[in-house]
C-alpha cells in the first residue's frame, strides 16, 4: 500500500493578507506557480513562490524579482502580464496573470510536429511579444516551449523572464550557464555572452522543433549537445520532413546561423521577414495585421483538432534556391537565397569536414576529459567538519578558499556552506570558497542592573537573544519597569552581562514599591495596594496601638515582618484597636495587701503610701485597709500604668 504525498502547505493560506491560495498549478526548479484569488480585486491568478531553500541565497532572490522587474516593464497582448511582487515573512512571490491552458511543450508532446499554418501563427505571436522585450531592452535568455503559453481562448504569450537582463549588459556567466542547453545559442556556449540574437537563435531551434516533431541536436550528456550548437550547422526541416516548405527551411536557418553577425538583429526584423513568408506561402489571414488571440485560436487549435487548412497539402512552391532572374541583395528573400545556395555549394567539403570534426572531437574530448578544460566534481560538503571538507577538495586537486562566519545553528569548526554548492562539476581553475562556522559569537551587553528592558530589546535582537521569563518584583530602590536581575540557565549575568548569540535571557523586573499605607483607613488602604496588584486577605489582625487611631491601618503584616511578597500575592492588614485601657479595680476598705495584688494583675504598677516605712508595713500585713487609690476605682486607663494605694492606719 502506497502512501498519499503530503498536502502542499501553502494551499489554502492566505499571503500577504490578499493572495488566498487554491491549488498548485506547476513546479520548476526555482519556484512553484499556485492558483490563487486576489481578494482586493476579486480575480483569479497565478501566484509564482520561490523555493523555501532558495530564500537565503541572494542571487536566486535577485534573479526572481528581476522577473518581476523585466516583465512588469512590458505591456505586449504575448507577454504574460505581472501584476505585483512581494515578500511574505521569508518567502518571495509574484502575481503574474492566471492564462489557463497548456504550453508549447505540452503541444509538442501530444501532436508531435506541427503545420506549417501552426507554426507560423505560434512564431508569429511568440515573435510579437519577443520584439516588444527587444525593444525594451530586455533579452529573455531562456526561450522554450515550456515558456510559451497556449490560453484556453486562444491567447499566446511569453513567460517567465526569470533570466531577463538588459540589453546592455552582456557580461553572461560562462561558468553556468542559466538556459536551456538544447536552446543556448554558439556564443552563450563559447563565451558566456548573450544578447537579442541569442533569442532569435532559440527561436530558430524551436521552429526546427515545431517543423520536424524533435531538437536538430541529440546526445546523451549536456556537453556533447553544447558541443554541437558550439561547433555544427543546425540542418534544413526538410532534410527531416520534406513537406516543409522552403521558405520556413530558410527561416531557421537564417536564425540559427553560428555567427550572431548573420541572425537577424532582434525580433521586429524577424518578425517583418515571417510575415513575408507567412504572404508568400498564402497562409497569411484576410489583413495584414498581426493575428490577433481569436484568430490565433482559430488557426491553431482546429486543426489539432483534424481541421484541413491546407498547410499539409502538396504544393508547388518556388524554393530560393531555383529562382531565377537578378538578385536584389537589400530584399532579405534574396538574401536568404544567396545563403542557401552558399549552403549547397558546400556539399564536396563535408568528407573533410567530418574528418577534421572527428580530430576535434578527439581533441575535445581530452581537452575537456582529462586537459585543462576538464570539470572537477565538488560533493555536499554542508555540515562536514571543515578540516574534512578541505582535505576532501585538497585530494581531488581543486583550490580552496576560507571564510568564516558565526552561526547559530552550525558548531564550530562545521561547513556552513560553499560557494558553488555542491553537488556540482567545475572547472579546473575555479577556486571553492568554504565558509566555515565559527560557532556562537561571545556577547557582552555590560552591567544590566536598573537599565530599562524596554530600552535593551533592541539591542538584545541585534545580537539574537531571545527574551525569555519576565518576573515582577517589588522594589523601593529601582523604578517600575527596570532590570532587577538577568539569568541565563539559571546563571545570574546582571553585573557582567556576558553571555552569547541565540540563548536564552530569563529577568527579574521591578514593578515599583508597594506604597505605605500606615495611619491609613481600612478602605484607603486596600485600595492603594490593590492598585499596586496585591491581593488583601479579608481577614485582617488587630492590635492596640497608641499612636494610630482605632479602625486605621498600623502596617503590613508580611511587610513588618521583613518578607517583600510578590506581584500578585496576598497580604494582610494590621487594624488598630487603639490605647489598652483597662478599668482600675475599686479596693477601697479592702486589705492593702490583697488590694495590691488585686491591682497588678490588673496589670498596673502598683505603689502603697501608708505614712510609715514599708518593712512596717509589710510585717504588719493585713492589719491595714485601703483608704483609696490614684487614679480612683472605676478609671479607665492604659493597661501597665501606676496605681498608688492610700493606706489607713
Amino acid at each position: 500500500m502506497t502512501s498519499s504525498p503530503l498536502p502542499d502547505p501553502l494551499i489554502g493560506r492566505l499571503i500577504d493578507d490578499r493572495y488566498q491560495v487554491r491549488s498548485r498549478i506547476a513546479r520548476g526548479g526555482m519556484a512553484t506557480v499556485y492558483l490563487a484569488t486576489d481578494l482586493r480585486l476579486e480575480r483569479r491568478v497565478a501566484l509564482k513562490v520561490m523555493h523555501g531553500h532558495l530564500s537565503d541565497d541572494t542571487n536566486f532572490k535577485n534573479r526572481f524579482i528581476q522577473e518581476a522587474r523585466s516583465a512588469a516593464r512590458l505591456a505586449d497582448p504575448n507577454v504574460v502580464s505581472v501584476f505585483d511582487q512581494g515578500q511574505d515573512a521569508d518567502m518571495a512571490y509574484l502575481v503574474m496573470e492566471y492564462l489557463p491552458g497548456i504550453t508549447l511543450r505540452d503541444l509538442l508532446r501530444d501532436h508531435g510536429r506541427l503545420t506549417a499554418r501552426q507554426v507560423i501563427d505560434i512564431m508569429d505571436a511568440v515573435t510579437s511579444g519577443l520584439a516588444a522585450a527587444h525593444r525594451s531592452g530586455i533579452v529573455h535568455r531562456d526561450l522554450k516551449p515550456e515558456n510559451v503559453l497556449l490560453a484556453d481562448d486562444g491567447r499566446i504569450k511569453i513567460g517567465d523572464f526569470g533570466l531577463a537582463r538588459a540589453v546592455t549588459a552582456q557580461t553572461g556567466s560562462g561558468q553556468a550557464l542559466l538556459g536551456t542547453i538544447a536552446y543556448l545559442s554558439p556564443e552563450l556556449v563559447t563565451r558566456g555572452e548573450a544578447d537579442a540574437r541569442s533569442d532569435i537563435y532559440a527561436l530558430g531551434i524551436m521552429m526546427y522543433e515545431m517543423l520536424t516533431g524533435e531538437q536538430p541536436y541529440q546526445g546523451e550528456q549536456p556537453m556533447q549537445i553544447a558541443y554541437q550548437h558550439a561547433n555544427e550547422s543546425v540542418p534544413r526541416p526538410s532534410a527531416k520532413v520534406p513537406q516543409v516548405p522552403a521558405d520556413l527551411d530558410d527561416l531557421v536557418l537564417w536564425c540559427t546561423e553560428r555567427e550572431p553577425e548573420e541572425r537577424p538583429t532582434d525580433a521586429g526584423e524577424l518578425l517583418e521577414r515571417l510575415r513575408e513568408v507567412e504572404r508568400h506561402l498564402g497562409l497569411s489571414h484576410s489583413t495584414p495585421a498581426p493575428p490577433t488571440p481569436t484568430a490565433v485560436a482559430t488557426t491553431v487549435f482546429p486543426a489539432l483538432l483534424g481541421a484541413n487548412d491546407g498547410a499539409d497539402v502538396t504544393r508547388v512552391l518556388t524554393s530560393p534556391s531555383v529562382r531565377t532572374g537578378p538578385v536584389d541583395p537589400h530584399d532579405q528573400t534574396s538574401a536568404l537565397s544567396v545563403r542557401s545556395n552558399r549552403r549547397a555549394k558546400r556539399g564536396w567539403w563535408v568528407l573533410l569536414l567530418v574528418l577534421v570534426l572527428g580530430i576535434g572531437s578527439g581533441t575535445a574530448g581530452w581537452y575537456f576529459g582529462f586537459g585543462p578544460g576538464g570539470l572537477l566534481d565538488v560533493p555536499n560538503l554542508v555540515g562536514k567538519p571543515a578540516a574534512e571538507a578541505f582535505d576532501t577538495l585538497k585530494k581531488a586537486e581543486i583550490k580552496t578558499e576560507r571564510a568564516e562566519e558565526y552561526s547559530l545553528t552550525v558548531p564550530a569548526d562545521t561547513v556552513i556552506a560553499t560557494d558553488p554548492a555542491g553537488p556540482t562539476r567545475i572547472d579546473k581553475d575555479r577556486v571553492v570558497k568554504i565558509t566555515v562556522s565559527l560557532g556562537l559569537k561571545n556577547v557582552s551587553l555590560g552591567a544590566l542592573g536598573g537599565k530599562s528592558l524596554e530600552e535593551l530589546r533592541p539591542v538584545l535582537a541585534e545580537n539574537n537573544l531571545t527574551e525569555g521569563t519576565i518576573t515582577k518584583h517589588y522594589s523601593s530602590k529601582v523604578a517600575a519597569g527596570n532590570i532587577l536581575g538577568v539569568s541565563v540557565g539559571g546563571t545570574d549575568i546582571t553585573e557582567s552581562g556576558e553571555t552569547q548569540w541565540g540563548q536564552t535571557l530569563d529577568f527579574s523586573v521591578s514593578a515599583g514599591p508597594i506604597p505605605p499605607v500606615s495611619g491609613l483607613s481600612e478602605d484607603a488602604a486596600r485600595s492603594a495596594l490593590t492598585g499596586v496588584g496585591l491581593q488583601v486577605a479579608s481577614e485582617n489582625k488587630t492590635e492596640f496601638s497608641d499612636t494610630v487611631p482605632a479602625g486605621n491601618v498600623i502596617a503590613v503584616s508580611e511587610l513588618r515582618a521583613g518578607v517583600v511578597p510578590d506581584v500578585g500575592g496576598t497580604v494582610t492588614l494590621v487594624v488598630s484597636l487603639g490605647p489598652d485601657l483597662v478599668a482600675v479595680p475599686d479596693v477601697t476598705g479592702k486589705p492593702v495587701k490583697a488590694s495590691k495584688k488585686a491591682l497588678e494583675d490588673a496589670g498596673f504598677t502598683v505603689t502603697v503610701k501608708s505614712g510609715i516605712p514599708q518593712a512596717v508595713a509589710d510585717l504588719l500585713g493585713d492589719s491595714f485597709t485601703v483608704a483609696g487609690t490614684d487614679p480612683a476605682g472605676g478609671t479607665k486607663i492604659k493597661r501597665g500604668a501606676a496605681v498608688t494605694i492610700q493606706a489607713n492606719f
